[in-house]
């Protein structure tokens, strides 16, 4: 089984650079309090990274 975990949006992209945004739409988060649960790899480690006020991490699975 894939180690997985849960990130949710905690803060707006309003006023926010484009890049932040376009890795908010690349987790699949668009709205205030919207979590998805993704596979836990390096690449999605280093987009939370990017962006912590804006993202927690709820949850890890697995």
């Amino acid at each position: 089984m894939a180690k997985t975990i849960v990130v949710k949006q905690i803060g707006s992209p309003i006023r926010r650079p484009a890049i932040q945004r376009q890795t908010l739409i690349g987790l699949g988060l668009n709205k205030m309090h919207k979590t998805r649960e993704l596979e836990d790899t390096p690449s999605v480690r280093g987009m939370v990274a990017k962006i912590p006020h804006l993202v927690d991490i709820i949850e890890e699975r697995g």
